[in-house]
């Protein structure tokens, strides 16, 4: 039989009942203080705050999920069209005005610059036919034109509604405003400022000795006619400062239903009736102006395009970020 144990053993074993600290730290503020549900340096709940740190990585999981789900860099690949959006806008639009700026007088072919040719034809009139519509022209005159183009204006533009829904004028595509002779040589045709309507080329300038120095007599606004789809691909081809050749008929011509335009015969007429009705038989252009910011007007336009789409599609497929924390 063993023998009981001593006293010192029984004291020296580990003790196995569970008793309750002396003390505890604030998880927040770390302060060691006497148990309780409140901590008595900063004032938490121990009991929310313990709940509220669980339940805080759970709900911010699905949103990081959502974010990096499927690795692609949506952040960098919008902000990268947002530059791209930017930078082509302000491309575009610095080039849209460099490319309508008058070249300087050197630029041209002073040489083939000289009044309009004007002498009898022999032609007689003849029919034409555009979109069902059968015109007569009648011929006054051969016509040859070198000039700059300061103006122009496109007869089948939305807001133009007397062309197409009035006069059914299918065969008037584009009216061209140009200068000639001293008005390029001397350069003051840049110092003045032009605008097209629908039949008329409007000139001003602030300046009176500018209006004196210019001759108005070396200016001419041309209503250009033809049913050609070739020829008129050419004639709209032609934009603000280019210098132009064509070869044509001042002419009348009218359609059925009492609808017919008329053309002037002189260069030095002025108001209602002065412009050039030329049906056109040939044109090119001779000198191109600024053909590199026009380009560059047209790549920036396109560039800045597909950058806004790009950042339309992303904003319906780039998912929501993260909320930082």
């Amino acid at each position: 039989m063993p023998s009981p144990p001593t006293a010192a053993s029984i004291f020296s074993r580990p003790s196995t009942l569970d008793l309750a600290p002396v003390s505890l730290r604030c998880p927040k503020c770390d302060a060691e203080q006497p148990p309780g549900e409140v901590c008595i340096a900063c004032g938490i709940v121990f009991a929310k705050y313990e709940q509220a740190s669980r339940q805080a990585p759970q709900a911010r999981r699905p949103v990081t999920t959502l974010s990096r789900g499927d690795g692609f860099p949506y952040r960098l690949v919008t902000q990268l069209l947002q530059l791209v959006f930017l930078a082509s806008l302000g491309l575009a639009l610095w080039s849209h005005w460099k490319k309508d700026q008058f070249p300087p007088p050197t630029f041209y072919d002073a040489a083939r610059l000289e009044a309009p040719r004007q002498t009898p034809t022999e032609s007689s009139s003849f029919q034409i036919e555009a979109q069902g519509i059968r015109y007569t022209i009648d011929p006054l005159f051969e016509y040859q034109l070198d000039g700059v183009v300061v103006s122009l204006h496109d007869s089948d533009v939305f807001w133009d509604i007397y062309h197409a829904k009035d006069w059914k004028d299918f065969i008037n595509l584009r009216d061209l405003c140009v200068v000639w002779g001293d008005n390029v040589a001397s350069g003051v045709f840049r110092e003045m400022q032009y605008r097209n309507s629908t039949w008329t080329c409007w000139i001003s300038t602030q300046d009176a000795e500018t209006a004196q120095r210019f001759a108005w007599d070396q200016l001419s606004n041309n209503h250009l006619l033809t049913q050609d789809a070739t020829l008129a691909a050419k004639i709209k081809s032609a934009e603000i400062g280019d210098q132009i050749r064509l070869d044509g008929k001042l002419a009348r011509y009218s359609r059925a239903g009492g609808f017919q335009r008329g053309t002037s015969v002189t260069r030095t007429d002025t108001g209602n009736g002065a412009c050039e009705t030329i049906y056109v038989d040939a044109f090119r252009i001779v000198r191109k102006a600024h053909p590199g910011w026009r380009l560059v007007y047209r790549l920036s336009c396109a560039l800045c395009l597909a950058a806004l789409l790009g950042l339309v599609v992303m904003l319906f497929v780039a998912p929501v970020r993260a909320p930082r924390t």
